[in-house]
């Protein structure tokens, strides 16, 4: 859907969460459903579910995400939800989905907004996709350390120290506190009587558990039937069971995101512990790009972004670092969890298609705003576009917030455009080398920005349909 040209501004810095809200949904009428015709079948309510929320949505019929290209291709959908039971989504299914998503047009990036909706069982998946009220993220819960300044409230608990846990109330400094040294039930406290928004989880993973600990003994989390289970060291198994929505992020987790079963941790997740969006490794990971950076974009710029927004604009931002520093690799399409190189360049193609996005990918769950390192704005008016980038944080601005994971830092500058363009000529900015694709924008900085300045992209271009 093209909006007209009159005077647009998009700000993605401090703002209410009505205008976030605003950015996202002007382009929400441009989503398919990709489902198989056995799928549509058997699971017509969750489609049903789908298009009462979104009217407008196009079904493409498809066995395979592949056999989805041509229609995708012509409708070119802002969103694109493949709708499928669990025993279909495996690691090959994910990957393909990665695939097959960004064969839109002819740049390198993924060209929709996409996610899988799953669940434990039809039911599961119903109540996912009937899930409409936006999410603002104000309680944060972790296994692992997170910017907790960046965030409203929260408190983790550390996977490296034993006894070591941070907590922040909401309008006060975040504080250390003496935890226990089985952490097990304190976390799943953070699921069912903090009613965290968001979960963060990291270490030791399979499909079937969770080890809590990843440098001392711990607690483990276990699923079995869509169903999640603590198990602290003292033996005594208790279930987990939450139906407050939340959004679940297993940055640095093997294996999370690998539905093999009805057992897998993933299904149990959604189906015990009210997770409506989650991504997940399915291989075991050792990289760490495409994990760990959500954080960067989500956690440490709050408010600016949807979690399905962060996602791919860390994905974005993996394959522009192909693309510049590893072209050579951008067409390889190696078996997933294949590593082709223990290096750079084999880490970005290991995690380029292997991390999946589960749940109706233009839900809206968000931080609550809060001022980050800059500012960013992007104003259109006669078609012509200029994005304003004003740091915050004089020589800090451009420095991680928080360096707890691998890969983090060094996140390129990304804008979502308000529809797709075409026909780009740059008018100012060119020396910042920005990439500026059909429905965003992408500015690459080695942490030596000049932060006493403002920088400025001005560039002209045609909507397209």
């Amino acid at each position: 859907m093209t909006r007209p040209l009159a005077v647009l501004m998009v700000i993605s810095a401090v703002h209410s969460a009505a205008v976030a809200e605003d950015t996202v949904t002007d382009n929400v009428a441009s989503y398919a459903i990709v489902v198989s015709a056995k799928t549509a079948a058997d699971w017509q309510p969750v489609v049903a579910a789908l298009q009462q929320k979104y009217p407008q949505a196009t079904v493409i019929t498809a066995d395979q995400p592949s056999a989805a290209l041509p229609q995708l291709r012509r409708q070119h959908p802002r969103y694109t939800c493949f709708v499928a039971p669990s025993s279909d989504v495996s690691r090959q299914y994910v990957a393909d989905v990665h695939r097959v998503t960004r064969k839109l047009d002819d740049d390198p990036y993924t060209d929709t907004r996409w996610g899988i909706l799953t669940g434990y069982d039809r039911d599961n998946a119903v109540s996912i996709a009937e899930t409409s009220q936006p999410l603002t993220v104000r309680r944060v819960g972790s296994g692992t350390e997170v910017a907790l300044e960046m965030c409203e409230s929260g408190r983790w608990f550390c996977e490296l120290n034993q006894g070591h846990a941070v907590v922040k109330q909401a309008g006060q400094s975040a504080e250390t506190i003496a935890g226990p040294s089985d952490t097990t039930r304190e976390l799943a406290s953070l699921l069912t009587e903090y009613k965290s928004d968001l979960f963060v989880t990291s270490g030791h993973a399979t499909e079937r558990d969770w080890q809590i600990g990843f440098r001392y003994r711990n607690g483990q989390f276990k699923s079995k039937a869509g169903q999640l289970f603590g198990h602290p060291t003292d033996g005594k198994k208790f279930a987990i069971a939450s139906d407050h929505p939340r959004i679940y992020m297993p940055i640095g987790n093997c294996l999370m995101g690998h539905i093999d079963g009805e057992d897998a941790m993933a299904l149990a997740w959604m189906n015990s512990a009210g997770v409506k969006q989650m991504l997940g490794y399915t291989v075991p990971t050792w990289f760490g790009y495409q994990g760990w950076g959500v954080l960067d974009y989500f956690v440490e710029q709050p408010g600016r972004y949807t979690f399905n927004e962060a996602f791919f604009a860390n994905h974005h931002a993996l394959i522009h670092k192909l693309k510049t520093e590893h072209p050579d690799l951008l067409a390889a399409n190696p078996p997933p969890g294949r590593a082709t190189s223990y290096n750079e360049a084999g880490g970005l193609l290991f995690d380029r298609d292997t991390v999946a996005f589960y749940g109706d990918p233009a839900w809206q769950a968000r931080m609550a705003a809060a001022e980050c390192a800059w500012n960013q704005t992007l104003v259109e008016q006669d078609g012509v576009y200029t994005f304003t980038l004003t740091p915050n944080r004089g020589a800090q601005t451009f420095s991680p917030i928080n360096t707890n994971g691998a890969q983090r830092g060094g996140r390129p500058v990304v804008c979502w455009l308000p529809h797709r363009i075409g026909n780009v000529e740059i008018l100012a900015g060119a020396d910042l080398n920005p990439e500026i694709t059909d429905d965003f924008l992408l500015i690459a900085h080695d942490g030596n920005f000049d932060t006493n300045r403002t920088y400025k992209v001005v560039f002209r271009a045609e909507p397209l349909r």
